[in-house]
């Protein structure tokens, strides 16, 4: 299905994206939202070989930042930028802050442009958040005991596995496989291999949702550069191609519970546009804060039918040298969810993979990449959907 009544979309030619940064991450953290942001910068202006002021662009998604803007970050970290823009969209907010990006320095608005998403931790930082997430939320559902987004995923689980017929040991086999691309991820929260019966049996959390269908909350920092591709060589710097890009907001309103995303509004104009086709995909970086959703991105992103992904990933294996590697970091079901930077998570994990600037194993000649995300849970469904292909331009090494 294409996007209705728009026209021909332009396409992102010369866009490079480079620098793929993580701050590690820590389970509690007592440093703001800003020193984690702060130091991602840094270590992308350091992996560039920039100064400072070559940065004439800052975008920023975090929870935790307030009472700043990006527009304080601008003089707390010495810059004096011509293009900022602040994404306040989760779990989609790279990809939505790449395509704003890629447009500014496609029109000469700006020429490297640093995407940051980063958030802090503290022992009572993720209570502060979901208390005051939405007017939903406030309003409809933390009154009522439904802190935090366990509930709304546990009603969606539950009504894909009756339409559809997916079973938790299909939900197991990506939470397992993830935990096994984890383990030689430097700084993956979750360190112990996980069995498909620790998986099943694991303790109760909101029905049909046990623990290993949960993120852990986290501090930590993610981000990339966006840049002109004639810019990236001069400066002899690994970077791949923007190929193609969606984003879709309140996709679907009719549907009684969110069982499609957004993506399945745009996905024929994301591969046409792209010039490829799923089978050219060599990894897959879904947004996965729960299973299903990886299910649901899957389907609505053409690799199968609607309601097909539990027998897809039976027929799969999805680590990092399977047949349909996935999430190849681990994913934040098993590195953790670092706020914001858990929607950055897959972008620079494939800007990684594909430029071969990887933490742990890297899939073989990999070229194109794969990156959707997910975000801004509204009780029944996410409101924010986004998805990006990624070509190869120059590697590392």
């Amino acid at each position: 299905m294409s996007s209705s009544g728009a026209g021909k979309r332009v396409d992102y030619g010369g866009v490079a994206i480079a620098a793929p940064t993580t701050i590690a991450y820590e389970r509690f953290s007592r440093r703001p939202a800003q020193w984690w942001i702060g130091r991602a910068l840094r270590e992308m202006i350091e992996c560039a070989g920039l100064e400072v002021r070559a940065v004439d662009g800052l975008s920023v998604s975090s929870f935790t930042l307030l009472p700043d803007t990006v527009v304080g970050l601008t003089e707390h970290f010495g810059l004096t930028p011509r293009w900022v823009d602040q994404i306040p969209m989760g779990g989609a907010s790279a990809l939505v802050a790449l395509r704003r990006a890629a447009r500014a320095v496609q029109a000469r608005d700006a020429d490297i442009i640093a995407c940051i998403g980063g958030d802090t931790n503290g022992p009572d930082s993720f209570g502060a958040t979901v208390a005051g997430f939405s007017r939903f939320s406030q309003d409809a559902m933390y009154p009522y005991g439904a802190a935090g987004p366990n509930a709304n995923f546990a009603m969606i689980t539950r009504a894909y596995m009756q339409k559809y017929g997916a079973r938790r040991e299909d939900f197991g086999a990506i939470c397992v496989a993830q935990r096994e691309n984890a383990l030689k991820t430097p700084h993956a929260m979750m360190k112990r291999p996980l069995s498909m019966e620790e998986y099943l049996s694991a303790r109760l959390i909101a029905d049909p949702l046990r623990l290993f269908d949960c993120v852990m909350p986290c501090a930590g920092a993610e981000g990339f550069l966006v840049l002109r591709e004639e810019t990236a060589l001069s400066l002899g710097i690994p970077y791949v191609r923007l190929l193609s890009a969606i984003e879709r907001h309140n996709a679907f309103p009719e549907d009684d519970i969110q069982l499609r995303g957004g993506w399945a509004v745009d996905v024929g104009d994301m591969w046409s546009m792209s010039g490829v086709r799923p089978d050219d995909i060599d990894l897959f970086e879904s947004y996965d804060d729960y299973p299903v959703v990886c299910m649901m991105q899957i389907e609505d992103l053409g690799f199968c039918r609607k309601g097909e992904a539990a027998e897809f990933i039976r027929s799969h294996t999805l680590t990092v040298n399977g047949s349909f590697p996935h999430n190849t970091s681990g994913g934040q079901l098993s590195v953790g969810q670092a706020g914001a930077a858990g929607g950055y998570l897959g972008t620079v994990e494939a800007i990684r993979q594909l430029t071969g600037q990887t933490f742990g194993p890297s899939v073989r000649n990999a070229r194109y990449a794969l990156v959707s995300g997910f975000g801004m849970i509204n009780f029944d469904r996410g409101v924010c959907s986004a998805a990006a292909i990624l070509g190869l331009g120059r590697a590392g090494g």
